[in-house]
């Protein structure tokens, strides 16, 4: 059976935290963005908020690492090729999966001149990356996971790569078929 063609789907903010104040609608609006530059807009995506009690236990559970974290994602399909887009069978598979962001955690990483929302949007990107195949066990594997275009640099056709704990910004090519994404998807 062949894929089945589909609309923009739903995207669901959950703010289950209260240690940091939060815009839902601002965070939405920023992965909408992401997920038509990306073209997985037609899947449904869950993006949950959690402080940092919550997601060091889910990064337990999960990871067995009993540390806070910024992102964690849980894939609805497995074993994606990374930057593979799924190509569901039935309209039930339209769904990428969750992605649980430790907002608290983000904002006290967060340096006095860096917009939150931005981090919470690179951050999500990451954790959408995940959802879409890229994994990464090493620092160099981490850049690559983590490189988003960033609008400030899309005159260079690069994107940026936010490091670790936010530590700088790296330019890497894009494909051109990626830049004009982009570019349609930031205007």
């Amino acid at each position: 059976m062949g894929a089945v063609a589909r609309a923009a789907m739903s995207l669901v903010v959950r703010n289950l935290q209260r240690a940091v104040p939060l815009r839902r609608a601002r965070l939405r609006e920023k992965v909408q963005a992401v997920r038509r530059a990306l073209g997985v807009q037609r899947f449904d995506l869950g993006v949950v908020c959690v402080d940092n009690r919550k997601i060091q236990q889910i990064n337990r559970i999960y990871r067995d690492k009993n540390t806070p974290t910024d992102v964690l994602s849980f894939p609805f399909h497995e074993n994606l090729k990374a930057g593979e887009i799924p190509q569901p069978d039935f309209p039930d598979d339209y769904n990428l999966g969750d992605i649980f962001l430790g907002v608290e955690y983000i904002f006290q990483h967060c340096k006095e001149n860096e917009d939150y929302y931005d981090i919470l949007t690179v951050t999500a990107t990451h954790g959408l990356c995940h959802l879409l195949g890229f994994t990464h066990s090493t620092e160099a594997e981490w850049q690559k996971v983590g490189a988003i275009p960033c609008p400030q640099h899309t005159h260079t056709g690069g994107i940026a790569a936010q490091g670790p704990r936010n530590r700088g910004c790296t330019i890497f090519p894009l494909q051109s078929s990626m830049k004009t994404k982009w570019r349609n998807a930031l205007k």
